[in-house]
């Protein structure tokens, strides 16, 4: 048998709270990277111009970026 550990209820309250938020917290950073790469398009079209490699860049571009969430 393994040993499990149980979480007094309001800790497990607790972690749900906070896991929701890092996930909050992650689609607010991916929102806020779309949103300045569309300024920094709209400010320079030329990035927007299609080149040889615009697809691979295009795909690159809508990934989300790999930044760590703050934690406290």
């Amino acid at each position: 048998m393994t040993n499990r550990i149980s979480y007094a209820p309001q800790d497990f309250q607790k972690m749900c709270k906070q896991a929701e938020r890092d996930h909050e917290t992650k689609k607010l950073v991916a929102l806020i990277d779309r949103v300045k790469r569309q300024i920094a398009e709209r400010d320079h079209p030329e990035l927007k111009a299609g080149g040889p490699d615009a697809k691979v860049e295009n795909i690159a571009a809508r990934l989300p970026s790999r930044t760590v969430p703050f934690e406290r």
